[in-house]
């Protein structure tokens, strides 16, 4: 399977970890998503992505991190980005690898998130769209649950 990108892409979207597991599936809205838009994803996904091929995952991708790394544009994290992970973390219970990724997202200014995990879920602004590809239901959230 080999994913790179050619031409040019009409929206800027974040992307997670799971959307690459969804796109390796070939998950519709996720090759819609890789086909039509500008990308960014976080250092923090290359790194889980990583782990992840150490594991034996992706074996049908075998080319992904360099694929992704032609194809996408990864973001780094700065001290802003650690700053709002870590303010993510706390007041909504994501957990620290998340937070990076989706404070990196936001830092980016993404509008729209793809993701399969349900905690990207629980950050709710009205300018934000949180597309999770997985369909698993959020958790409340500590603030939610006071």
């Amino acid at each position: 399977m080999n994913y790179i990108k050619k031409g040019l892409k009409l929206m800027f979207a974040g992307v997670d970890t799971g959307f690459f597991f969804a796109l390796e599936i070939e998950h519709p809205i996720a090759l819609s998503i890789w086909e039509e838009k500008e990308i960014v994803t976080s250092i923090v996904v290359l790194y889980e992505i990583q782990k992840k091929l150490l594991q034996g995952n992706f074996k049908e991708w075998p080319s992904i991190m360099e694929d992704i790394e032609a194809s996408v544009e990864v973001a780094t994290l700065t001290k802003e980005v650690v700053s709002k992970a870590a303010h993510l973390s706390y007041g909504l219970g994501i957990p620290g690898l998340d937070s990076l990724i989706l404070g990196t997202l936001l830092e980016k200014n993404c509008k729209e998130i793809y993701t399969t995990d349900f905690h990207f879920e629980l950050y709710k602004k009205k300018d934000i769209k949180i597309v999770n590809l997985g369909g698993r239901k959020p958790v409340q959230s500590k603030k939610e649950k006071t």
